[in-house]
Order: structure tokens, then sequence, then C-alpha cells
């Protein structure tokens, strides 16, 4: 049997064969460890970052809050660096709670998936 971590890595191979981030649209990237979620948009042909943002410094306690203010700033960022498209990599993770949580603030924000 298989472990999560296995599993997890697995499923990001597979979305990695098929995601990949270039210059018109790049990828929009997203992590998540026991604590903290993060989240960058990245141009896969160049290796270049253009935005990033965590929940590092925000000091609210609900990580649901937290998830979705990562996606706005991740979002806000993008806008002002004129990228509105961008493909999502949801990093092997399931696309329910905080990665769809996420997905959706920077959605609201302005960003195209």
């Amino acid at each position: 049997m298989q472990s999560r971590n296995l599993k997890r890595k697995n499923r990001k191979l597979r979305i990695r064969q098929k995601v990949r981030g270039g210059q018109e649209c790049p990828r929009l990237a997203v992590f998540k460890s026991n604590r903290f979620i993060y989240a960058q948009v990245i141009n896969d042909q160049g290796g270049k970052t253009y935005a990033a943002a965590s929940d590092l410094k925000i000091k609210d306690k609900n990580r649901k809050k937290r998830a979705e203010l990562v996606g706005v700033e991740v979002a806000k960022k993008c806008l002002n660096k004129k990228i509105t498209k961008v493909v999502f990599d949801r990093g092997g993770y399931k696309y329910t709670g905080l990665v769809k949580i996420l997905a959706d603030a920077a959605r609201k924000k302005g960003l195209k998936f």
C-alpha cells in the first residue's frame, strides 16, 4: 500500500507531464505544507517566477481565509505585471478545500484559468 505522500507525488508527475507554462500563459503552482500554503506563477520555458505569495505573514488562524488571501494576493501581483491568463497546477493535491478556495479567489480577482 502506498503512502499518501507517494500517491500525491505520482499525481503531481502525471499533472506536470500535461501542464506547461509559457510566456503567454504561465503556470500557477500551489504547494501546501501542514501549516502554510504557497502559490507562484512560473514561466517554465524561461525558468522565471513572475509572482509568488504565501500565508507566512498572515496572522489569521482560519486556514480557509488565509488560502483565500493568498489567491487574491497572487492574482493582484499577476495583474500588475499584465498577466491575465494562467494554467493551474494543483501540485498533486485534490481540487477541494484550500486548493479550490485559492483558485476561486484568484479567479474572482480576474485571473483566467
